[in-house]
């Protein structure tokens, strides 16, 4: 397996190592619910250097990822990122991902399991005045992540992290190692991603986790996981994929429809008029947890399937995501779920499930 530079830290923390999409990945260090709840309170770091990270520059760089994603690229300004995803002609998702502009390039964050897949695709796509490198084997990414996250990195940084607005970055120096300090984050918290060179990063990690103290808790994979699920985030591989499309996992808002032409764009014109289901949030009435691949029922008839769940930790509740027929997809409707041979009672609620992040602060 893979492992990040940071592999060594997890192993002297006693972190539990799991094997997610061929790296050597700690689930969890002190147990998830801890871990969450430090989130939510304070702060917590992460290890995601397992991101793939590509460069990409040339004239035609804004052109062709306007080409290649569904959100609006030329909108972008200098130093501010973008959530967005790339799709097939059909309208499947290839992988959502995150823009980030540089005065002079762009850096493209994508998932670990779909890099080489990525890759191809934008190879495949682009044209002379366009140059792509991959950088992950290079790039370290360190998620900093909770309402003390700011007063905790504030204090080793040169740079003032007030005035990096959300989904805007910055370059800067932590604790006098170089790197990109950017204000994204996939808890629903006010956090910061910091991305910085292999040989920087592990500097980084101690200097934060020296200066936290008690207020910063080492957080694994686990727990992100459960965060971004309290905020309805999309996981690609559960609740979207390459048989799902953005207008009907609610990713409607990132889907520029005005644009000009990209790739995916008649197909996702054709979903938005006939939307057969939709990826909602169902909160458990009875006690249950929700998991993966879960039917959802009314009436004795299957009309939906969970694709992530759990016990919230916040919420002391059962929630999941899940694709149901339009027609059941209103909030306050009432559904079952098929749980171990029994269909207990669930209902639609509005998103996200945890509505106290301070993600805007």
């Amino acid at each position: 397996m893979k492992q990040t530079p940071l592999h060594d830290k997890h192993l002297a923390s006693g972190a539990k190592m799991v094997d997610f999409s061929t790296y050597d990945m700690p689930i969890q260090y002190k147990g998830i619910m801890k871990e969450h709840l430090a989130v939510r309170e304070s702060a917590g770091i992460f290890d995601v250097s397992h991101m793939g990270e590509f460069i990409v520059s040339g004239n035609g760089a804004e052109a062709f990822l306007d080409h290649v994603t569904i959100n609006d690229v030329k909108s972008i300004h200098r130093w501010q990122a973008q959530y967005s995803a790339m799709c097939y002609e059909d309208g499947g998702i290839i992988d959502d991902l995150l823009i980030y502009r540089y005065p002079d390039h762009f850096m493209l964050v994508v998932n670990c399991a779909n890099m080489e897949k990525d890759l191809e695709w934008l190879m495949m796509h682009k044209s002379e005045n366009v140059d792509i490198m991959d950088m992950s084997d290079q790039t370290g990414l360190i998620s900093l992540q909770g309402p003390k996250s700011r007063e905790i990195l504030q204090s080793i940084s040169d740079i003032d992290l007030g005035t990096i607005d959300f989904y805007w970055f910055s370059i800067g120096k932590i604790d006098g190692s170089p790197a990109t300090i950017a204000r994204t984050g996939y808890t629903g918290e006010l956090g910061f991603e910091i991305y910085a060179h292999h040989e920087n990063i592990v500097k980084i990690w101690d200097a934060i986790v020296s200066t936290g103290g008690d207020g910063v808790e080492l957080a694994g994979l686990g727990c992100r996981d459960t965060l971004r699920m309290e905020m309805k985030y999309a996981l690609y591989g559960n609740d979207i994929d390459e048989t799902t499309n953005p207008i009907e996992a609610g990713l409607g808002w990132i889907t520029k429809l005005d644009k000009m032409e990209f790739i995916g764009k008649d197909a996702l014109a054709s979903a938005k008029q006939k939307l057969p289901r939709l990826l909602v949030c169902i909160k458990m009435i009875d006690r249950g947890i929700p998991r993966k691949g879960y039917i959802i029922i009314i009436d004795g008839k299957a009309i939906g399937e969970v694709t992530s769940g759990t016990q919230s930790p916040s919420l002391k509740q059962g929630i999941g995501i899940a694709y149901v027929s339009i027609q059941y997809a209103k909030v306050g409707t009432k559904l079952g779920m098929s749980i171990r041979n029994k269909i207990l009672h669930c209902i639609v609620v509005d998103s996200p499930f945890y509505k106290k992040g301070t993600v805007n602060r």
